[in-house]
């Protein structure tokens, strides 16, 4: 196993999509540990303070080059990373081992028409939000003495989709997932769709509430360190995901009545599969032990829905990382 680093530069950044054209910014082998550098806040570098702008943030904001400019989505990643032997069918476990704010301040904003109540809050707003690292809280909104305790993660882990597309709406290749679950300790599965796999990372928030109802998080660059490893014992075709207490469910949707439903379907799916219930009994059990939470509602056109169910209920564990 090795380890790697790859920093955010214009030649291994991508933004606002995923494609298989993309060049990788870096191949691995199964099971490689990476830490991996990240920028936030592409489209709103020129109103930021200068705590927000790194020398390679604005060069990359300044000379990236057309070919890395994938679609119209607001986020900058990076990546992709190749895994060597990953090929369509396979099963991508992507293990997040650290994660940490790189600098000490986000921005949190509202855009015309996004968010969960475009009609009451029209207007668009940018803040540009201090993080306290010592204490590892934000005060918001400034001077009120309301100190949020800060929960970093990415809201973008992804594999390449079938076909180019945004980075704005999640779908089974995970993409903007914005799953405040998916902290250090946590592993995501991913179905793979193109020989590399092709994985990209972005989208740091250093904290978000289910729902990230206004359209964005508290929203910065973000380092971290993962592990990627090749699964072909799992068969999945969405993401699906553990922390070191529950299994976790994805389900995508225009509506989040359809989402739920495919969080639900796959939730039974895998109790039948991984512990053994009946389809019945694992339907029944999500009634009794599962919760079902919005993920997000503000990445249309897909709204989403996680379901968790502890894994200290069951007497031999529940585990994916771990071939059962």
């Amino acid at each position: 196993m090795v380890h790697h680093v790859l920093t955010a530069t214009c030649a291994t950044v991508h933004l606002g999509g995923f494609s298989p054209d993309l060049a990788p910014a870096l191949v691995v082998d199964s099971g490689d540990t990476i830490t991996v550098e990240t920028y936030s806040g592409f489209f709103v570098a020129d109103q930021a303070p200068p705590g927000f702008l790194t020398p390679a943030f604005v060069e990359i904001c300044q000379h990236l080059p057309p070919e890395r400019r994938v679609d119209r989505g607001f986020h900058l990643l990076t990546g992709p990373i190749l895994v060597r032997g990953a090929q369509p069918g396979d099963v991508l476990e992507v293990e997040i081992l650290q994660i940490y704010p790189r600098l000490a301040v986000g921005f949190n904003a509202i855009r015309p028409g996004w968010g969960a109540l475009p009609e009451r809050f029209a207007a668009a707003h940018l803040t540009f939000i201090d993080l306290d690292l010592e204490h590892n809280v934000a005060e918001y909104p400034k001077g009120s003495g309301i100190r949020i305790p800060l929960r970093p993660m990415f809201g973008i882990l992804a594999v390449c989709p079938p076909q180019p597309a945004s980075s704005i709406p999640p779908g089974n290749h995970g993409g903007n997932l914005d799953n405040p679950e998916l902290t250090p300790g946590s592993r995501l599965y991913l179905p793979v769709y193109h020989p590399g796999a092709l994985f990209s990372i972005g989208d740091g928030h250093a904290v978000q509430g289910d729902g990230e109802v206004c359209g964005t998080a508290i929203e910065t660059s973000m380092n971290g360190t993962i592990r990627l490893t090749l699964r072909r014992d799992l068969h999945l075709t969405t993401p699906v995901a553990e922390t070191p207490t529950h299994l976790i469910s994805s389900g995508f949707a225009p509506s989040l009545d359809q989402a739920c439903s495919h969080a639900l379907n796959t939730l039974v799916d895998l109790l039948v599969e991984r512990v053994g219930l009946s389809p019945v009994d694992a339907y029944c059990l999500c009634s009794l032990s599962a919760d079902f939470r919005v993920t997000q509602v503000v990445n249309a056109p897909q709204k989403g829905i996680h379901g968790m169910i502890a894994k200290a209920i069951f007497p031999q564990g529940l585990s994916l990382h771990q071939a059962q």
